[in-house]
């Protein structure tokens, strides 16, 4: 059997297979030519079961990570929703929406119904399109490789005949298809943009507190300030989710009570009433007293939930039912208690400016300074919501074939979705510092930010309610109320926003179309790059079947030691296999172009799990293909936290390994062809793909493809530098795509 890999789906085509097991030969022949399903894939494996405890602790942690973001909100939200002082009834209304916001979009929307769909535990926009992958063939997936990360449709043949039906249209429909997957990418790139716009947002927003006790302080000292703390927050990423969640768990639950205790306090002491604000009645008493504008002001009380996404899209550090527990028995009744202290506040404010800072204006003035330290802390905190958001949706359109493949490190072995990407750390720095810099102050910052959020709560109602019809199999009609209900709360606050366009919000629109550009640069190169690979691969297997013809063999494989033609070689190459199954195009022009025959030949398929580390008997699976003689398949696994073997070197580990299973078996005199050529010689052979654009092709898909290898030429990994393959036995051929 393959250890830990019962669903690893190896397309062999024809090929019959010999396993060499864990350390024992099984010859057991494994025939697949007449099934497609003789294995799955579960190299991406579900997500472990927690106990209490670690729930408990990752609750905990959440509190450090997640709600940073929403937990600052009250620093400037009733700011942004008021001009001038307003009245006893606008506060009631304002607060109403933001209760019912708050209640609604972030507790029933996202920790009761959006959490639930999470992708293996992962969350965030690409979360739900790999969800919805995985039910409905709505994704492209690189068909010219082993092992496709899972996303094969499950087998639903349960569901009911109006979601097989639209499951069905969608399938046959590819603009619906792209459509979907244009979301998901609008989707992650607001998340991204709101990466960069949250830390500049929260921490201007605590520092303008300053004006409270130093008037005299310049915008630009105040900037300069926020841009140091911005920097070092970006600083400390590389420390892991765990070290900084624990670290900022304090100061975020310290924070929170802070907010709870004020709010009570200014209750108390100003306005018990403000509790009416709980009756719906308050807004419909809004609109119908400021009609248009009042919808035109729904753009501030929006900032109420900013940081919502970071609960979902932080998910895969943690798991739903921490956050969960997190939220409703902490973060939610200390938030909403702030609001409502803040609205008794500015109603009882004599001076009229309380609502220019309600935050402030709240906190007893001898505790004024603790406060504002506090502040500052937790907008570091609400920076670190995002920037972690980031991560792991960065992460996951990598793994979908939407973002060029960048250096991710993972930090933790207990939790598989803590991840640190250090050339987006950098990016996102460079680019909070410059918004910092650029806005400076959080009013015209604050018509970016929400339009960040709400366009991506917009996009995640579409694609759950899609979830719901698909995955969970709702009735359609309570599909369609679901949208419904959600969608015009989710549309109104966006048709709001947008009218803030010019006044910051078109920095946003900025922001995705670069983002959204360079995912679909990314995704459409690598579309035709599968497309060309495709047919060249029909061709090699048309070329094989003539070779059977002519040979009577069966692989092309086999032919090495039938063309008299070739060079015989005394020696062992490992030959870098990206694909995993047929012949490697380095090989088969090797043999055309040099007519070179090695007497060993190992084809080697690394392969990276989604798991922290692979058991040190599971990590090496060895094939012998049926038909051939001296030819092997290794297939190399490994997890995210394991590092490459570099006690040997890497052929000489890979020839001792079939050596030692050949000695155990008896079969002799492969032994002792693969011991002689060892020491005879030891070569290496890979290919480089180059890749370029038709000549005689559109000029915008030529620019497109242009971009397209650019970024694959500065992104790639080197896969046999990682593995410590000698360079001077190292030969390289290089491939050239035209696309």
């Amino acid at each position: 059997m393959l250890p830990e890999s019962k669903s690893e789906k190896l397309d062999l085509d024809s090929e019959s297979i010999l396993e060499f097991g864990q350390e024992k030969t099984i010859f057991n022949s494994i025939q697949t030519k007449n099934s497609k399903d003789v294995l799955l894939n579960t190299d991406t494996p579900s997500r472990a079961v927690l106990s209490k405890k670690t729930i408990l602790f990752l609750a905990y942690q959440s509190i450090g990570v997640v709600y940073g973001d929403i937990a600052t909100s009250p620093l400037y939200t009733f700011s942004s929703v008021f001009t001038d002082t307003p009245t006893r009834e606008d506060v009631l209304g304002a607060l109403s929406i933001i209760i019912w916001s708050l209640t609604l979009v972030v507790t029933v929307k996202y920790v009761i119904f959006v959490l639930s769909a999470n992708d293996n535990g992962e969350g965030g926009t690409f979360a739900l399109y790999s969800l919805l992958s995985r039910y409905a063939r709505i994704n492209w997936n690189n068909p010219n490789v082993a092992g496709r990360a899972g996303f094969d449709r499950y087998p639903t043949g349960d569901i009911n005949g109006v979601n097989r039906g639209l499951r069905r249209w969608i399938e046959n429909s590819s603009f619906i298809r792209h459509l979907i997957n244009l979301l998901s990418i609008i989707g992650v790139c607001m998340v991204i943009a709101d990466g960069m716009l949250t830390p500049a947002q929260t921490v201007i927003g605590a520092i303008q507190g300053l004006r409270v006790e130093v008037p005299s302080i310049t915008i630009a000292a105040r900037t300069g300030i926020s841009e140091v703390i911005l920097i070092l927050i970006f600083m400390v990423q590389g420390f892991g989710t765990t070290k900084i969640g624990v670290t900022f768990a304090p100061i975020v639950a310290i924070w929170l009570v802070l907010n709870l205790v004020c709010g009570i306090c200014s209750v108390v002491n100003y306005d018990a009433s403000m509790f009416q604000a709980f009756s719906p009645y308050w807004i419909y008493h809004w609109f119908a007293n400021h009609g248009r504008q009042g919808w035109e002001m729904l753009s501030g009380t929006l900032l109420c939930f900013t940081g919502v996404e970071a609960i979902f899209a932080d998910l895969g550090h943690f798991a739903p039912s921490s956050v969960r527990i997190s939220w409703l028995f902490f973060a939610y009744p200390c938030i909403l208690m702030a609001y409502i202290g803040e609205a008794a506040c500015i109603v009882a404010d004599t001076t009229g400016t309380a609502w220019q800072n309600p935050f402030y204006a709240s906190v007893p003035p001898s505790a004024f300074w603790f406060a504002f330290v506090m502040a500052v802390l937790a907008a570091i905190v609400a920076s670190q919501a995002m920037i972690t958001a980031c991560f792991s949706i960065l992460s996951q359109a990598m793994t979908l074939s939407c973002f060029p493949q960048l250096k991710v490190i993972h930090t933790s072995k207990k939790f598989r979705g803590q991840v640190y990407i250090p050339v987006a750390n950098w990016l996102l720095m460079i680019g909070t510092v410059a918004i910092a810099g650029g806005f400076q102050d959080t009013t015209a910052l604050g018509n970016a930010y929400g339009t960040c959020v709400i366009a991506t709560a917009f996009v995640t109602t579409i694609l759950m309610t899609l979830v719901t019809i698909i995955v969970w199999r709702w009735n359609i009609l309570f599909s369609l109320a679901f949208l419904l209900f959600f969608g015009l709360i989710d549309g109104a606050y966006l048709s709001s926003a947008l009218r803030k366009v010019p006044q910051g919000a078109w920095f946003t629109i900025v922001v995705a179309v670069v983002l959204s550009t360079v995912m679909y640069i990314w995704r459409y190169g690598t579309l035709r790059q599968w497309d060309y690979e495709r047919v060249l691969k029909l061709k090699l297997r048309a070329d094989k079947l003539n070779l059977v013809d002519a040979n009577g063999s069966s692989d092309v494989i086999a032919m090495r030691s039938n063309d008299q033609a070739t060079t015989k070689l005394n020696s062992v190459m490992v030959v870098f296999d990206p694909a995993g199954f047929d012949s490697p195009m380095s090989f088969q022009h090797l043999q055309s172009a040099l007519k070179v025959d090695p007497t060993v030949v190992i084809f080697c398929h690394h392969r990276h799990i989604n798991i922290a580390s692979v058991p040190e008997d599971e990590r090496m699976i060895v094939f012998k293909p049926e038909g051939t003689e001296s030819t092997y398949r290794i297939i190399l696994r490994q997890g995210y936290k394991d590092l490459p073997d570099t006690s040997a070197e890497f052929g000489i580990m890979l020839s001792n390994r079939i050596a030692r299973l050949l000695q155990e078996e008896g079969h002799q005199f492969e032994l002792d062809i693969v011991t002689s050529a060892q020491a005879k010689q030891l070569t290496y052979l890979t290919n480089t793909i180059s890749v370029r654009s038709k000549p005689d092709s559109f000029i915008l898909h030529r620019l497109v493809i242009e971009m397209y290898a650019w970024l694959r030429r500065n992104t790639m990994e080197n896969q046999q530098e990682m593995l410590g393959v000698p360079v001077e036995k190292l030969v390289q051929i290089g491939i050239q795509y035209e696309l």
